[in-house]
């Protein structure tokens, strides 16, 4: 197993980050998009929230290729509705590349 961390920001707007957490119901989720995830050899993810800053924690197989799940997002219809849904909440870091969403984050320490 894997584990990968993330880090994106969410707009600072208490309506929209309300919206945003009840589409990450997982009652709301769409079949589509946890079909992508767990599919690509994703096992877990969490998602975490403090203010306007979103944390995800992603354990994957070995097998799991981020390349490879980029590239079949990229060709799913459903996959790129639910990103442009999302990036109505969503806002790059700022230091973030142009196109750039979620950013991996380096491990500093562990116990």
């Amino acid at each position: 197993m894997s584990k990968y961390c993330f880090a994106l920001d969410l707009k600072n707007d208490p309506q929209l980050i309300a919206e945003y957490e009840d589409w990450h119901r997982r009652e709301n989720a769409w079949p589509e998009i946890i079909e992508s995830i767990t599919g690509a050899g994703i096992t877990n993810m969490e998602i975490y929230r403090t203010g306007n800053r979103l944390f995800m924690i992603m354990e994957t197989t070995e097998s799991y290729s981020a390349n490879s799940k980029a590239a079949a997002d990229a060709a799913n219809p459903k996959v790129q509705e639910w990103e442009t849904l999302m990036w109505k909440f969503q806002q790059p870091l700022p230091w973030a590349k142009a196109g750039d969403k979620w950013l991996l984050m380096d491990k500093i320490f562990q116990l």
